[in-house]
């Protein structure tokens, strides 16, 4: 983990004309960024967190969230680890009094469960080098725009 780069969860998307939610990360202190395919549930779980939004009943992150501190963890992490034919693997790390678990995840849901606990982001280096998009010396604005645009003519296949 020494090596993985801190990310920015900088929101959901539909990608058009698919209309399939992407998760858009943005290196921390650099000018890639990550967009992952998720489902429309974890897209839906992802941005209510993002927005506050408290449901009535306990959604299944929220669930997630409830009980790993009922039974005294924390997320300590979420890490995006590889990408294999397209398709994203991540690691959730709970702390549970000094003693790290780690627990293979799908990316979607790792976060899901990050935006609800305050927990960082990170990507393994090689992740980065093989699905991140760069996007240099504009407005952060400018950048998401320009990266909406690229988002418009891609699919998964072009990650693989």
């Amino acid at each position: 983990m020494t090596d993985a780069v801190p990310m920015d969860l900088m929101g959901v998307r539909i990608e058009y004309p698919t209309n399939q939610p992407i998760v858009l990360l943005r290196e921390s202190a650099g000018t890639r960024y990550l967009a992952i395919w998720i489902g429309v549930t974890e897209a839906t779980a992802i941005a209510y967190a993002l927005e506050g939004v408290t449901p009535q009943r306990p959604f299944t992150h929220d669930l997630l969230k409830i009980t790993t501190e009922a039974l005294g963890a924390s997320v300590h992490r979420v890490t995006v680890t590889e990408i294999k034919d397209s398709v994203y693997y991540a690691d959730l790390v709970l702390d549970r009094n000094g003693d790290e678990l780690t627990i293979s995840s799908r990316p979607s849901d790792a976060i899901a469960l990050a935006a609800r606990t305050g927990a960082p982001l990170f990507a393994t280096p090689g992740v980065l080098d093989d699905a991140g998009i760069e996007i240099r010396d504009e407005s952060e604005e400018e950048e998401v725009e320009r990266f909406k645009e690229f988002l418009d003519d891609i699919t998964p296949e072009d990650f693989g």
